[in-house]
């Protein structure tokens, strides 16, 4: 999962980065209003971790321009302020969830977790396509029930096509998905192949049908069409 954590308190942004990352998340910061703008309009995120009180800004602008622009990212608002005003103002924008300072790291992920199965999977803890079911909690594959071994950025990779099922999906937005901010440092996007590869050939094994489709000079599809 791709999230971005919008904080100015630094030791609080590394710890939620570390714990996340640790989760197997691709993590990015943002310390400031127009920094976390900045990365908004360049990339799209899974899911934000978002604080209201921003030196140079307010958070709730940052809601607002999601709203304007239509984007899809779950947002939960990590703030100090517990006001019953603050929690409306900030779920009527479109935040999905409100969490107040303190809070253990590991009820935040819970939060989160809970908002993407409601985003990608309208609640549901598991993913079915034809004979693959991905388990979104354990993070686990199957075949007809018999189990595929994918490393984690196979599995979000797979979770990734699977949720956008259809849909053409371009080897730039397939590398930014799993490898983050970090994607513009790779010199071309090739290697993605080379990850498609080995997923499609460990589904096949597995029993699976051929879901992949190279779509030429753009990037790839996964349907049953």
């Amino acid at each position: 999962m791709k999230i971005l954590i919008i904080e100015d308190e630094p030791g609080l942004q590394r710890s939620i980065s570390e714990y996340l990352s640790g989760m197997g998340n691709v993590c990015s910061v943002a310390s400031s209003y127009m920094q976390a703008l900045e990365k908004l309009e360049l990339y799209h995120y899974d899911c934000l971790l978002l604080d209201l009180g921003l030196g140079d800004g307010e958070g709730l602008q940052l809601l607002s321009f999601l709203k304007r622009t239509d984007r899809a990212e779950g947002v939960i608002i990590i703030s100090a302020r517990n006001s019953l005003d603050d929690k409306l103002t900030g779920l009527s924008l479109g935040a999905d969830d409100y969490l107040t300072k303190p809070f253990h790291l590991s009820e935040l992920n819970a939060r989160i977790l809970a908002v993407m199965r409601r985003k990608s999977a309208m609640g549901e803890r598991h993913i079915s396509f034809k004979e693959i079911r991905i388990d979104l909690d354990a993070k686990e594959v199957t075949v007809n029930n018999k189990g595929v071994y994918l490393t984690k950025k196979e599995f979000d990779l797979l979770l990734y096509f699977i949720s956008n099922k259809g849909k053409v999906i371009s080897k730039s937005a397939a590398v930014e998905h799993i490898w983050g901010d970090d994607a513009d440092m790779a010199d071309s996007f090739d290697f993605i192949y080379t990850h498609i590869r080995n997923i499609r050939k460990k589904l096949l094994d597995a029993g699976s049908g051929d879901y992949f489709q190279s779509v030429y000079g753009v990037g790839y599809k996964f349907t049953s069409e």
